[in-house]
Order: C-alpha cells, then structure tokens, then sequence
C-alpha cells in the first residue's frame, strides 16, 4: 500500500533498547521507506538548544552584505565547501532536467574533524570530500557548525542501524560502511520573493537526494514530496526533523525502497508565507569507498539486482557537479 502523507514517526522506543521498541520502530520505519521515502521523526535525542544556536548563526551569516558571504564562496565547483548564491545551483539538473537556478542561497561544510597524514583521507585517494572547510571569521558559527555535524553524525548512525533492523540485517551492519562518511551539512536560506520567479523557478527545484539518507530541520511549510503521481505537504511538527531516502539507499535496496522526487515550493508573493525562510540539512554519505550493490535480502532469481555496483563518492561527485554546473560534466579549474 502507497502512504499518501508523510508518517510521524516516534523514534522513543528504539532509544529505549527493549527489543520490542527497535522491532516497532523499524516496522513502521520499513513502511514509510517502502511507500513514499519520506518519515518525519520525534524523540530524535537532539538538543533543543543545539539546534536553537545553530539556527541563529545561520540567520546571522546570510544577513551579512553579499561580499562579506562571498569571501566564504565554494572554491571549486566539485568541492561541497562554503557560500553559494542565489540562483548558482539548480537542483533539477541532477535528474537531467533543466530548470532555471533555485531560489536560494548556502552554506556548506564537511567533515570537520579529518585526521592529518592519513593517506586515506587526502585528496589523492578521497577526491574533494574531505577538502577543508571554509569558514567566516565568526567562531561562535564555527563552533556551532561542527557541533552540529557531529550531532547528526550520531543521529544518522542510529537511523542506519534502525534501517539494518528494517531489511532483517545484523544492527550494526552499516556501521563500518559510514564510520568514515563524506557527508555534508548545508543551511538553505530562501530569501523573501520580491518579483514574480521565472518560469519553473523554484526555492528548490524538483530533485531526489543523492546519498543514503537526509536530515531536514525546516523552519516552516513548503517542503513537498511526490506519492502517487501528486504533489502532498511533508508534516510541519515543531520540534521534529524530517528525514528522507537518498538514491544509494534506493539502489542498495534493489528499488525496495524509494527515493522520492521533492520539491521546495515558492509562497504567493502578495501572502504572509512570502517571508524569509531557512533549514538546516544533513546529506549523509557513506564511506566514500564504501561499495552500495544489492543487498542479499533484496534480491532473487525473480528479482535480480537492477544496478551494477558503484562507490558512494563516485556516485555523490557526479550528482553534485551536475547541480553546481547546470548539467555540465566537467570541473572548474
């Protein structure tokens, strides 16, 4: 059966430790990603107060004059780090369709603590995902920002262990697949709409993530996702965060679960919606050579694997040049 709205997930239960509770939570959490890819989650163990700080650093940086946001600008267009303006990226290219640049405006960081002399790590094996960081001159946003990417680190190991338990895997199977993830964190800002968009221009244009999972604090309405052919408003609940399947996660199940098209939609310009809007988002990534082929489980003589084996950074990079670059596939210099 086809959810047609978004479930509210209480993930209480699992944080409990009674077999009983992980079993619950991972059935309800199985058909949320089976039907429409999408769960909304209370009781997550994130602290109020982190999230209230973060969010007031962020206000902070993008109401910063434009060149003061541009000296922080993403340094190469492979390279998920930094300021990136309005209307710079366009979401809808990942999914090779063209539409005019989002309405919208980021920050972006990586991992923040990335052992020096490690071979494994530089960037002659890693590529650009674990390129430093770039950072305004306030501490306070730096500090904020790397506690708020290891939090999430956390929270996204526990919904992958919540997600093993859901395809009847060992609780801790992903877990030396993401110990050394490539994720990301990103503060979306939409600024208030003062002329008529263009024509299929949006705050975020329709799109699917990329990774294994994504980690939503939206501020208010406007977030839509696609179930049955028809576009439905994802649950605003204060306190809670939304999370949705990413396209690794899609194939590692062999279509078992969804990645599902989503969307940021523009308020009427004449509305008290039209006001200036933010969110927090955590794309998780595992490993970059962690290698996402089917999973036994999700395979049979009837049903044999969809998608040839790929690497978890090689398949991020690709998706991501084509956002930054408008469909392009080459890097700038």
């Amino acid at each position: 059966m086809t959810l047609k709205t978004v479930p509210i997930i209480d993930l209480q239960p699992y944080f409990s430790g009674t077999p009983e509770g992980k079993a619950a939570v991972a059935r309800a959490v199985d058909e949320a990603c089976r039907s429409i890819g999408f769960l909304v989650i209370t009781n997550h163990q994130i602290p109020k107060e982190l999230v209230d700080r973060v969010s007031a650093l962020s206000q902070a940086f993008f109401a910063l004059p434009l060149p003061a946001k541009r000296a922080v600008d993403r340094p190469r267009a492979d390279m998920v780090r930094g300021y990136s303006a309005v209307a710079e990226e366009s979401l809808s290219y990942s999914m090779e369709d063209a539409a005019p640049g989002d309405l919208k405006e980021s920050f972006s960081i990586g991992p923040t603590d990335v052992p020096a002399g490690d071979p494994y790590y530089a960037e002659a094996n890693a590529g650009p995902h674990f390129a430093p960081n770039v950072w305004p001159a306030d501490p306070a946003f730096r500090a904020a920002s790397t506690e708020y990417f290891a939090a999430m680190s956390d929270l996204s190991r526990s919904l992958m262990r919540i997600f093993a338990l859901a395809l009847d895997l060992p609780e801790t199977w992903f877990d030396d697949k993401i110990d050394r993830h490539i994720s990301m964190f990103r503060v979306l800002s939409y600024p208030r709409l003062t002329e008529k968009a263009l024509p299929g221009q949006l705050r975020a244009s329709a799109h699917s993530d990329y990774g294994s999972l994504t980690i939503v604090l939206p501020d208010g309405p406007g977030l839509q996702v696609t179930t049955e052919g028809q576009w439905v408003d994802v649950p605003h609940v204060p306190g809670s965060f939304v999370v949705n399947l990413g396209d690794l996660m899609m194939q590692w199940t062999n279509d078992r679960w969804v990645s599902t098209l989503h969307r940021v939609v523009n308020p009427p310009i004449d509305s008290p919606e039209n006001r200036k809007r933010q969110s927090l988002v955590f794309f998780h990534q595992p490993n970059y050579d962690a290698m996402v082929e089917c999973l036994p489980a999700c395979q049979s003589a009837e049903e044999p694997a969809k998608y040839a084996p790929i690497s978890s950074g090689d398949h991020l990079l690709s998706k991501f040049v084509k956002q930054t670059t408008f469909g392009g596939t080459k890097l700038a210099a």
